[in-house]
């Protein structure tokens, strides 16, 4: 049995019953997963002798209520308010490619909430727009966010990688690949992107259709663009996003991947991001990461791994995690299928949603 609901292009779709969720307060709205493909459901064009309600052609009717979903997912259909995580709708007219306009705003259609494109990124931080509300980060954070270690990162800081067992950019890109292919053609988050190094190669590599670029670090972020200006890149599969891996401004299950370059030692909160990017990922997406292990004392006795802990934090501010703990961190989160790859302290871990 089917429904007309869907419209892209002008063009009507029958989407079967199964691509919809009942809901107490409204007969049908669409699952996730639709929109993570960026189908935008519309209600289905009415003719003067059909029924309030009523979509032409099928007896099933399509409620008000559903109409107004389907009006807030008009535009950026996997945007969320990282505040109460609904979605977000355009104040430039429905339709329009946001995240690629230089004078864009978004709108929370629950809390009322804007927010603003500056030309380079979409700032979707909880604290975007605050005046006089001031939040001390932790001393990492800062570090990243700072135009010298932005400038630096790609121009010397992340070669010196290979110290510490990574295999270069060209290398981990191609094993990440590896990986990813169940994902080809969705949308995939380059969570904590720096200046953009692997955002850029998912872009040009074609595999995604959309490629979102996100970091807390507004002059990361300015580096990733100045880099997609200087290679001449086009901007149709890539945008920048400016949020906190700790509240994702994505609808929950909208996304198909999520990569963390040399990453995950640098969160405050490893578990508040991977439960993040766990909730973000629809059902059968992947969860690809890089980091460091520095398995100075055996993580198997607790006196140990405590002192270990507190040694690492107190010396340096970056957790690094035992093969064993990013393994329960993502079971933890909901997430099945743990893989990994060492070459010294490199570790690349991939997992997936259940589906």
């Amino acid at each position: 049995m089917t429904t007309a609901l869907g419209n892209v292009g002008g063009v009507l779709l029958h989407l079967p019953l199964r691509h919809f969720l009942f809901n107490p307060r409204r007969s049908l709205i669409p699952k996730p997963h639709l929109l993570a493909r960026g189908v935008v459901i519309r209600a289905a064009t009415t003719s003067s002798s059909s029924p309030p309600g009523t979509a032409t052609g099928d007896s099933n009717p399509v409620t008000q209520d559903l109409t107004e979903d389907a009006k807030v997912s008009t535009g950026i259909p996997i945007l969320a308010c990282p505040i109460c995580y609904n979605s977000l709708i355009s104040k430039n007219g429905p339709g329009l490619k946001l995240a690629f306009q230089s004078a864009s705003n978004l709108e929370c259609h629950t809390c009322k909430k804007d927010y603003q494109n500056n030309g380079i990124y979409l700032d979707l931080a909880v604290a975007s727009g605050s005046k006089d509300y001031a939040e001390t980060m932790p001393a990492m954070t800062e570090l990243f966010r700072s135009p010298l270690v932005s400038f630096l990162y790609e121009r010397g800081w992340r070669q010196n990688f290979v110290w510490g067992g990574f295999p270069g950019p060209e290398r981990e890109f191609e094993m990440a690949k590896g990986y990813l292919k169940p994902s080809t053609g969705g949308t995939i988050i380059d969570a904590s992107c720096g200046s953009g190094l692997f955002s850029r190669l998912f872009a040009k590599s074609g595999m995604f259709s959309l490629v979102i670029a996100l970091d807390f670090s507004e002059n990361m972020l300015q580096q990733c663009y100045n880099f997609i200006n200087q290679e001449g890149m086009p901007r149709e599969n890539l945008i920048l996003v400016r949020a906190d891996i700790s509240r994702l401004p994505f609808v929950s299950s909208s996304v198909d991947a999520v990569h963390a370059g040399a990453a995950i030692h640098c969160w405050p909160s490893p578990s508040a991001g991977v439960a993040e990017i766990s909730r973000v990922l629809r059902p059968g997406g992947v969860f690809v990461a890089t980091t460091f292990i520095l398995d100075v004392l055996p993580p198997v006795i607790p006196i140990l791994k405590t002192v270990r802990q507190y040694y690492i934090r107190a010396s340096s501010n970056y957790l690094y995690l035992s093969e064993g703990e990013l393994e329960d961190l993502c079971q933890t989160c909901g997430l099945v299928n743990f893989t990994c790859v060492r070459n010294g302290p490199f570790v690349m871990i991939s997992a997936t949603k259940p589906s």
